[in-house]
Order: structure tokens, then C-alpha cells, then sequence
């Protein structure tokens, strides 16, 4: 029992640090109906930062230089690259940020090499015992920073204005600009937020219990991917259940590998895809997916 506490309570805090990555899939879908697969490198690009920065400026100074930087190159790849690709297509465009992200991601990759950066956090290996019941204090933070953001995030798309013209434009751009919504505006935001929780995000997936960065790190934004995709790429809120099921999913796999070594090693890594795609058999849009209306 207490193993699967232990294993819960990591894969929910896990599971939050995946919504914030899948939040950001999904809030550049709302904005652009690009499906967004530059992430990986925005994920790494605010790691870097952080990594680099914090024995020169200090942990809070380099992480708010990480989040500021990551949401920069978000915004500078919307303003340079998908604001002047002139296609009709959104898949063209999707296609596009894959070529972006390679771009990045080697550059990014070369800058780290083999090395294992540390973040510098406060942290570091502490732990906090519940009874029997042992829990890293980098998974509680990250969860509490997750759900903070996930909340702040959530309220300012209801009640401000910001939110308005971004859940107008989801609903339809065309008629949003005729109301005055600036369609760039609110582009170049959506990609800016996105690099700046992604950034969030590489923070705590590189922090005790992993080594740190490293030149593989980005490939955790792909399994947020899922998340976003089996909450329903349009939906905020199957932004934050998507993540929560792929990290406990994921965690209880890896925990309980060795009762599980009959559908063989690294089943962890697979479950968020298999998860994923059971529940797009039974939900194409997702669990919370706009369903597409079709004329019969």
C-alpha cells in the first residue's frame, strides 16, 4: 500500500507538470489551429536558460530569465515563421513547426552535449515522510506550482480580456476580427504563454529525482502530446485530465514493471501511446473534444 501511495502522488505531480505542457498544445491550437510541434525545443530552450544562468544570477533570477526566454522564441517562431507561412493548409503549418523544432533542438542539443546540467534549485534531494510514506519535496512543489498556473491560467481565459479574445477566436476567427480581436495579437500570445509554461515545465522534469538536463530531455514534451490529444486538443480542461492520466498511468506502469514484465521492458515509456490510443477508439475528439458536426 504504501508503494502505491508513493507511486500516486508521484504520478499526479508528474501528471501536472504534463498538463502544463499539454495546456500549452492546447492553447496555440485554440489560437491558430496549428497543432503545435515545436514544443520539445521551447521546453529545452527554457531548461537551457535556467541551467546555464543560475550560478551567475541565482535559482529565481534564472528561472524567471528561463520562463521570459522560452516565451520569447515562442513568440519569435509565431511572428517569423508561422505568421508569414502563406499556406491554406494548418497540416502544412504543423509540418512546418516539426522543421522548426529539429532546427532548434540540434542546435540546442549541441550547445549541451554529454553534459548533465543541474538546475540549481533549492530543493535538491530533500524529502518529505508521510508516515511510511516517502515523497521528494521537488514532486510536491511541482505540484502546487502546477496547479497554481493551471488555476491562474484558467481563471484569466474565463474572466479577462485576453481570455474573451482568445475563446472568440477559437469559436470563430473570422467573425473575431470583424469585432475588433487582433488575430496576430492574440497568436503571438498564445505561443508566447506556451513557451513560457513549457519552461515551467522543463524545470521540474529535471530536477531531483532525475539528474538533470540532458540532451534527451525534450522528448518529455512528446509525452505530453498524448495528454493533450486524449483530453481533446481543444479543451483546456482535457488539457489538465489528459496530463494527470498519462502521468499516473505512466508512473504505475514504471513502479510496477516487475509485475508487469510480461508486455516487456520499458512499458512506462509506451503507456501514455497506449493509453492514448484506447481512449481515441472509443472518444475520436477526445474526452473533452469538440465533437466535428457532419451533414448526414
Amino acid at each position: 500500500m504504501t508503494t502505491f501511495v508513493e507511486l500516486l502522488v508521484n504520478g499526479v505531480s508528474v501528471g501536472a507538470v504534463y498538463a502544463l505542457i499539454a495546456l500549452g498544445f492546447v492553447v496555440i491550437f485554440k489560437a491558430t489551429e496549428v497543432v503545435n510541434f515545436t514544443h520539445a525545443s521551447l521546453l529545452l530552450a527554457g531548461g537551457y536558460l535556467i541551467a546555464r544562468l543560475h550560478p551567475v544570477v541565482g535559482f529565481w533570477a534564472a528561472v524567471s530569465a528561463g520562463v521570459a526566454g522560452a516565451a520569447v522564441v515562442g513568440a519569435l517562431v509565431e511572428f517569423l515563421v508561422i505568421r508569414r507561412g502563406r499556406v491554406g493548409s494548418h497540416g502544412v503549418l504543423a509540418i512546418v513547426t516539426i522543421g522548426v523544432d529539429i532546427l532548434l533542438t540540434t542546435e540546442l542539443t549541441r550547445q549541451i552535449g554529454t553534459d548533465v546540467l543541474a538546475m540549481g534549485d533549492p530543493w535538491r534531494d530533500q524529502v518529505v515522510r508521510l508516515g511510511p510514506v516517502t515523497i521528494a519535496e521537488t514532486r510536491l512543489v511541482a505540484l502546487g506550482v502546477a496547479a497554481a498556473l493551471i488555476v491562474a491560467f484558467l481563471l484569466a481565459f474565463k474572466f479577462t480580456g485576453w481570455g474573451v479574445a482568445m475563446r472568440a477566436t477559437a469559436e470563430d476567427a473570422e467573425t473575431a476580427a470583424l469585432m475588433g480581436v487582433r488575430l496576430g495579437r492574440v497568436s503571438l500570445s498564445a505561443w508566447a504563454v506556451a513557451g513560457g509554461l513549457a519552461a515551467v515545465a522543463a524545470l521540474f522534469l529535471c530536477v531531483f529525482p532525475t539528474p538533470g538536463l540532458d540532451r534527451s530531455t525534450a522528448a518529455a514534451a512528446m509525452k505530453a502530446f498524448p495528454a493533450a490529444i486524449l483530453g481533446g486538443l481543444d479543451s483546456t480542461t482535457g488539457a489538465l485530465a489528459g496530463g494527470l492520466i498519462v502521468g499516473v498511468t505512466e508512473t504505475m506502469m514504471s513502479g510496477y514493471q516487475g509485475q508487469l514484465a510480461f508486455l516487456g521492458r520499458g512499458i512506462g515509456d509506451a503507456a501514455p501511446y497506449l493509453v492514448m490510443i484506447a481512449i481515441l477508439l472509443f472518444r475520436p475528439a477526445g474526452l473533452f473534444g469538440t465533437k466535428e458536426p457532419a451533414r448526414v
